[in-house]
């Protein structure tokens, strides 16, 4: 990884993956390379919790994605420029990301927190809300009126805003201002909001080349399109097609995210959909997703780049990642246990610590219990994507999706 490299933002295909939609590649940013497949830990506030931003290099992560509504919110997107952009902020030198804001709009709006991957045999409602949750977003044609989680004001976010608040920031690629909805919304409903979606990604691609020539003084910011229409194959078909092939007065989207609320059992054929109609030569982030089955997934049809949460999230619960599949480091018979978590993970906290005194960590509810959890669990998926590109490159990908996925998901959780 060079995470010092200079350069405007680009991407070129190393390898295909014989007899699938995946590839190996490379996406150069002004602050560095990102090889795909890759994983990007998440900093929601400039921050992947309970870590250093040097703990984050040292587990060979090529970038890390930050949220743009909790910053814009605190400390504010003009403090973070002001300190010379995210990246600066943090003490992170390599590439970064930020969201748009457009999930925590669902998140605010039906109260289903940090759900993104739902059933789509349930109900069907064009207003849904969570039970026993108050509706904090509303939606309209021109952006989001939002309620803030923090203090109970009221703020606004458009498309023009949220490509502001994101350059402000910035990040090296940001995203543009989408509504994700659930698998819950009619199919009416979903229709009003692709379109509503696709007249934003026009007005944010007018708005990100109007402050890209404004601050010329910063590098560039890619922007990528984000692509929705939940579980219907012509819906998310029509949204590739569309931003796939968007061009305002000659500025294009770099990159596109596949994103929106996705049924599991449909994840592969959903990013299939949507690879099959973008262009190669631009890459795809997959948004929010980070379980070893789902990266499998995507990688396969055709995602480069992911981001979640749950890494560090299940780690601070206590939840680990090993080869032979997910363990709960309170489990009695980690007490005795003076080896490492996983012989064969070559992360700092393998290398330096037992089970046995994480398993004590975690029962005395100290602190470095998360740090050192989080490192294993952060380098465990990070190492993971890594790994299934050099399988691109070598071309045995589908035997080291086999053999991974029998181990893990064969032992008892």
């Amino acid at each position: 990884m060079q995470m010092d490299t200079p350069g405007a933002f680009s991407f070129r295909e190393v390898k295909a993956l014989d007899g699938a939609l995946g590839r190996a590649g490379e996406i150069t940013t002004p602050h560095g390379l990102i090889q795909t497949p890759a994983f990007i830990p998440v900093g929601t506030k400039a921050t992947v919790k309970a870590l250093l931003p040097e703990s984050i290099k040292e587990l060979d992560a090529h970038a890390v994605l930050a949220n743009a509504y909790h910053l814009y919110l605190q400390p504010g997107s003009d403090v973070v420029d002001e300190a010379g952009g995210l990246g600066k902020f943090m003490n992170w030198d390599g590439p970064t990301f930020t969201d748009s804001g457009g999930f925590q709009v669902l998140s605010l709006g039906v109260g289903f927190k940090k759900v993104i991957a739902m059933n789509e045999d349930t109900f069907r409602s064009d207003e849904v809300i969570a039970d026993k949750k108050e509706r904090l977003a509303h939606v309209d044609d021109d952006g989001v009126t939002f309620k803030s989680h923090l203090d109970g004001s009221m703020h606004r976010f458009t498309p023009e805003i949220s490509m502001k608040v994101q350059h402000e920031l910035g990040a090296d690629i940001i995203f543009a201002f989408d509504e994700c909805t659930t698998l819950h919304n009619t199919r009416k409903y979903q229709e009003k909001s692709l379109e509503r979606t696709r007249k934003w990604a026009i007005r944010c691609l007018k708005e990100h080349d109007r402050l890209t020539k404004e601050r010329n003084h910063r590098p560039y910011q890619a922007l990528f399109g984000v692509l929705q229409g939940a579980q219907y194959e012509d819906l998310r078909r029509k949204a590739a097609k569309d931003l796939g092939g968007m061009s305002v007065d000659g500025v294009e989207f770099d990159g596109f995210g596949l994103g929106g609320a996705l049924d599991k059992e449909k994840l592969g054929t959903i990013v299939g959909w949507l690879c099959e109609e973008l262009p190669r030569q631009k890459p795809r982030h997959l948004l929010g997703i980070g379980e070893p089955d789902d990266l499998f997934v995507g990688v396969e049809n055709g995602a480069d780049t992911f981001d979640c949460v749950a890494p560090s999230r299940q780690a601070r619960t206590s939840a680990v990642f090993t080869q032979d599949g997910r363990v709960n480091m309170t489990n009695a018979k980690f007490k005795r246990q003076f080896a490492p978590i996983d012989a064969s993970c070559d992360c700092y906290t393998c290398a330096h610590y037992t089970a046995a005194y994480i398993n004590h960590l975690f029962k005395s509810k100290e602190m470095l219990a998360s740090t050192l959890a989080t490192i294993h669990n952060e380098r465990f998926i990070v190492r993971l994507v890594a790994n299934m590109r050099e399988a691109i490159i070598r071309g045995d990908f589908f035997e080291m999706k086999k053999e991974f996925m029998g181990r893990f998901y064969g032992a008892k959780i």
